[in-house]
């Protein structure tokens, strides 16, 4: 049966899905941020912390406090997403939520004692974890790939 016959009958041949499977750009950068997290993953358990965590505490290691907005912003995350993902950070005391001084109805990210004295633990085996996940990349920079995932943006 011809791929037009199959669709006519309601069914999507087989050579579309080896087609999406090879080319969609969706699902190679799906499950290239799979591999990574996974990787990341296992290096910061002994931590306490998975990679999505120890980029929300990162995020808010700045000389003030961020606001949800820009962190839910630089995270790609929906501010409910990004509030669920505080809750585990909050209740081991990483991270508190602050009214915003200037605002009464925002509020501010504090990363806390406990959450600068985890980041100074995390980031060695991030970094360690980083450079050998950038010599991986054989086939374009690191720099060239950040820049092209940066055009999706």
């Amino acid at each position: 049966m011809s791929n037009t016959a199959a669709m006519d009958c309601g069914k999507l041949p087989f050579a579309t899905t080896l087609h999406v499977r090879d080319r969609c750009l969706c699902l190679h950068v799906q499950r290239a941020a799979r591999a990574l997290a996974r990787r990341f993953d296992d290096v910061l358990r002994p931590l306490g912390l998975t990679q999505g965590q120890f980029s929300l505490l990162m995020s808010l290691n700045r000389p003030e406090p961020p606001n949800i907005g820009d962190v839910a912003t630089l995270l790609a995350m929906d501010r409910t997403t990004l509030t669920a993902n505080l809750k585990p950070l909050e209740r081991r005391r990483l991270v508190k939520v602050r009214v915003d001084k200037a605002d009464k109805r925002g509020r501010r990210l504090v990363l806390t004692a406990a959450g600068h004295a985890l980041l100074v633990a995390a980031a060695p085996v991030w970094t360690k974890t980083h450079a050998e996940t950038e010599r991986l990349l054989t086939r374009s920079s690191p720099d060239t790939l950040r820049a092209t995932l940066g055009e999706l943006c």
